[in-house]
């Protein structure tokens, strides 16, 4: 240990390495429940990248873990330290190196906030579409480990489809770079590809060139309100099949919305059994949003209420956004689900969900991105109380369980971390973990990246 210490602050500014039991124990895990978190040796904040490259040159040599972390807002334990590890927190690396309105990219340090991001760009008329819920304390290294999705993603897409290149430091130490800075560009495999979603198992990204878009119109949005999720899933259905690109097609069931409201005061529907929200960006918003409503009161919509105008659409999203630290003020805690299921089982995952809640005497509320198919079942529970902790943890693997069964996946955009390492395997099968394995042999071949997560 002492040698390890020494080693790292021979090469490090004063304030950057830090040993502090109690300091350590605040970088010890991100916000996901039954993920387990050892002690850190010490914790890193580097600026530089050759401060990264010596933390991983002394830890490679040394032979001790070292886990990379961003804001630590995820919710699979894909940040959680290992005993004796050395965290490596990329908060201080927050810098926007370059905006280019020409061939519109920007340049940013892994630290950088995805909300600081998109205000420095909007500045130039452009965008970084990826939103995550967190947006406003998450980070790009963070979206980029994970593969971030979020609200608008529907019509926008995900991270990966906006990182054309990154800068990496590697297990030993050495920096590798990938991608292009083109707009185009198929010259060898796609590194990039990657890294993007490898929770820092691959390495430590160090900065990464995105690409933006012109920034859009401004969104109107409107709520419908149906009364069973079978009846709002068709909705979703009817809308993806006449052609429609909402820049956002969001789903909230009863449950949470008692809870928003319990937390905001918004003064919801509580009537409703499911709620969707669509908006459109377009240069016609409100004949989108007519049409859409149609299709909604055609799939049984109670009532549809479009707003009036971007404010109002405004506090439509905000709801939405607001789902999440709702469901967690139930209980105090939660275990968030991220199963992804085609389109067309949206609502078999719902009703599927609330039977899992009934039998298991749990509230679950589910808010998703409905244009995706991609569902945040929220377990509620109280973690003092042994049998609903249990219960809990049941109902979060029954729902992976029946999102495998409709045609899904296991996460669209949370991660696999330390929550999911099981499901993964269940989801790959034999083969397909074996290859990934092997890679991820390739790139740590000491295996002191992120230990014990995602493979």
């Amino acid at each position: 240990m002492s040698d390890l210490l020494s080693r790292l602050r021979a090469g490090l500014p004063d304030g950057a390495l830090l040993t502090d039991p109690d300091v350590m124990a605040s970088y010890s895990h991100d916000m996901a429940s039954f993920c387990p978190a050892g002690r850190p040796a010490a914790v890193v904040l580097p600026r530089s990248l050759e401060e990264v490259r010596h933390v991983m040159r002394t830890a490679s040599e040394l032979r001790v873990p070292v886990v990379p972390q961003g804001a630590r807002t995820g919710l699979s334990g894909a940040a959680n330290a290992v005993d004796g590890c050395v965290v490596l927190s990329l908060l201080r690396m927050d810098r926007v190196l370059e905006i280019d309105p020409v061939n519109r990219i920007a340049v940013v340090e892994p630290g950088v906030v995805n909300a600081d991001l998109s205000k420095a760009v909007a500045a130039h008329g452009l965008a970084y579409p990826p939103d995550p819920s967190s947006w406003e304390q998450c980070t790009i290294g963070g979206n980029i480990g994970t593969g971030s999705g979020g609200l608008c993603c529907v019509k926008y897409g995900v991270t990966a489809e906006y990182v054309l290149g990154l800068d990496v430091v590697l297990a030993d130490g050495r920096l590798l770079s990938t991608g292009r800075r083109t707009a185009k560009g198929v010259a060898g495999y796609d590194l990039t590809r990657l890294f993007v979603g490898a929770e820092g198992t691959l390495g430590v990204v160090v900065r990464a060139v995105l690409a933006l878009r012109p920034a859009p119109a401004p969104q109107l949005a409107l709520a419908a309100e149906f009364g069973s999720a079978r009846d709002a899933g068709e909705a979703v259905a009817r809308i993806m099949a006449e052609g429609h690109t909402p820049s956002l097609l969001e789903l909230m069931d009863s449950t949470t919305i008692v809870a928003v409201n319990r937390l905001t005061r918004m003064s919801l529907p509580e009537s409703t059994r499911a709620l969707l929200l669509a908006a459109f960006d377009t240069p016609d918003p409100a004949a989108d949003l007519a049409a859409v409503g149609e299709l909604c009161r055609a799939a049984g919509a109670n009532a549809v209420v479009p707003a009036e105008d971007e404010a109002e659409s405004g506090m439509l999203l905000a709801a939405r956004r607001a789902a999440l630290p709702a469901l967690e003020a139930v209980t105090g805690t939660t275990m968030i689900d991220d199963v992804c299921v085609p389109r067309s089982r949206l609502a078999d995952l719902l009703e599927g969900t609330a039977a899992i809640a009934e039998r298991h005497r749990l509230t679950i509320g589910v808010c998703a991105h409905a244009g995706d198919g991609n569902t945040h079942p929220v377990v509620c529970f109280d973690p003092a109380d042994p049998d609903e902790s249990r219960r809990a943890r049941l109902s979060f693997d029954e729902i992976m369980g029946l999102g495998l069964e409709l045609g899904g996946t296991i996460t669209g955009e949370h991660g696999v971390g330390v929550l999911k390492r099981e499901w993964l395997a269940r989801e790959l099968g034999p083969v397909g973990l074996e290859m990934q394995r092997s890679i991820r042999r390739a790139f740590d071949p000491l295996g002191i990246l992120n230990p014990g997560k995602v493979l």
